[in-house]
């Protein structure tokens, strides 16, 4: 079902809310340092430092810095951080495109901090960031057309060609023409009219046997077959459904006791691949730690829309991702949140064309996941604070179904013969075909379905 066995490795934006500064705090109240680590065409290695040159303290979950670069002609871009004083799991990297592309500049690399980096105090700095990117199929790559490359950069140095905000506010640097960084806008919260249809569900059932899963066109599943431990079983009745407070919600339990015969795995789907371009949106709960037993297991946890592939590299694949690995996996020694957009893939001998963004952080608990998709970009958000930004190669050429699955990615993360299960939970799903809504419209939207107590609705017509 799934083409999920990506090797870990790109971008990410810290999903840490920024708070606005207020308007005297809009001076320079950081400074940028850069020297530049590699100026061959293997990958780019922009090193900073980031120096509080302001007087009162500064979160660096409220900074962000953009380095601008050309990229070469249909190349994607893995983000990665080999060293750091405030630790690698406390910076964030995710690309973004330029509105405005000019001759040295149309995508950038936006680095941010999580709350774990801490302040900076008047005066003090972050000490280094030793970051890097490449070209994820690791072809060679280009440095000297690059807006923000300094080639005679060895040592740290105000420069310029990087851009800080704080809270959003420009508070150092200058972007390519036309491309100065802007705060996130603020979001209208009423729902747009609807034109294309939607898809709502509230989950609102008895169990995996309620005709009702069936009539609204779900599909629990019970077949065998991949993602996941070879030999293991799809379990139909471990999809449940319960109350929490006055919302239902599904649960999707896994389990093993260490052997493919004992682990039970759970997916959920639509049986219609009729959904393509616009929203998708879910409310979901991960979990770090199994209800019971040993932690430790490789586990995904999932969100994502996909159609089949009808050939090894077909074109025509398509496939968006949320993958929570709470226990890592993938190479990943730790949690970690993907977010990632297909164009194609070979399973054998593996060969995979995709965009990543990841933070490495804990995402336990219950998070507002949105996908938006028109005719130039997808983009991810989680709780309301943009993920990732993928490129127009990896937009959908043919509809796709819903999924919701949780799986083990193999049985060696914790040997144990003990039982144990674990629990990822959804309270509801959307889709509005052909329209980008923004995350408060889409809660906007919930609410409506909610307050006029409409459990189900599907007026997305059929391909």
């Amino acid at each position: 079902m799934r083409a999920a066995l990506a090797v870990a490795a790109v971008t990410g934006l810290g999903a840490t809310a920024l708070t606005a500064l207020p308007a005297a705090a809009a001076g320079e109240v950081v400074t940028v340092q850069y020297r530049q680590s590699a100026t061959g065409s293997d990958q780019v290695e922009p090193w900073f430092k980031v120096v509080n040159s302001g007087s009162s303290s500064v979160p660096l979950s409220q900074v962000k810095l953009r380095y601008y670069f050309k990229a070469d002609a249909g190349a994607s871009y893995t983000y990665a951080c080999s060293w750091a004083v405030k630790g690698c799991a406390n910076l964030t990297g995710t690309f973004g495109t330029l509105a405005n592309p000019t001759a040295t500049a149309d995508r950038y690399l936006e680095v941010g901090f999580t709350a774990g980096a801490g302040s900076l105090a008047p005066g003090a700095d972050t000490g280094d960031m030793q970051l890097r990117f490449h070209r994820s199929n690791w072809q060679p790559l280009n440095q000297s057309d690059d807006y923000s490359f300094g080639p005679s950069q060895t040592t740290y140095a105000n420069w310029s060609k990087v851009t800080a905000t704080v809270g959003g506010v420009v508070v150092w640097g200058t972007a390519p023409a036309g491309n100065e960084p802007t705060p996130t806008p603020t979001d209208p919260t009423t729902p747009p009219p609807t034109g294309g249809g939607s898809l709502f569900d509230d989950f609102a059932y008895t169990g995996h046997t309620d005709p009702a899963i069936s009539a609204h066109g779900w599909s629990v599943r019970s077949n065998s077959g991949g993602p996941g431990v070879p030999g293991a079983t799809w379990a139909a009745e471990n999809v449940t459904f319960a109350k929490e407070g006055t919302n239902s919600i599904m649960n999707l339990r896994t389990s093993t006791a260490g052997t493919a015969e004992s682990t039970r795995q759970t997916e959920i789907l639509t049986r219609s691949t009729k959904f393509r371009n616009g929203t998708y949106a879910a409310r979901v709960r991960f979990s770090d730690a199994p209800v019971s037993g040993p932690d430790g297991d490789r586990l995904v946890q999932t969100f994502f829309t996909i159609n089949d592939l009808k050939a090894p590299m077909a074109d025509d694949y398509a496939e968006y991702d949320f993958e929570y690995l709470p226990n890592g996996g993938w190479g990943e020694p730790a949690n970690i949140l993907y977010t990632t957009s297909w164009e194609t893939y070979r399973p054998d001998p593996w060969e995979a064309v995709n965009q990543h963004s990841e933070v490495r952080a804990s995402y336990a608990g219950w998070h507002d996941l949105v996908l938006t998709i028109d005719d130039s970009t997808i983009v991810y958000y989680v709780d309301g604070q943009e993920f990732g930004r993928h490129d127009a190669r990896y937009l959908p050429e043919r509809p796709m179904s819903i999924n919701f699955n949780q799986w083990l990615i193999d049985l060696q993360g914790q040997t144990s013969t003990t039982p144990r299960s674990y629990d990822q939970k959804v309270d509801y799903v959307l889709h509005v075909k052909d329209q980008v809504l923004s995350p408060a419209q889409v809660a906007a939207k919930v609410a409506a379905y909610r307050t006029a107590g409409t459990a189900f609705e599907d007026s997305v017509p059929a391909v």
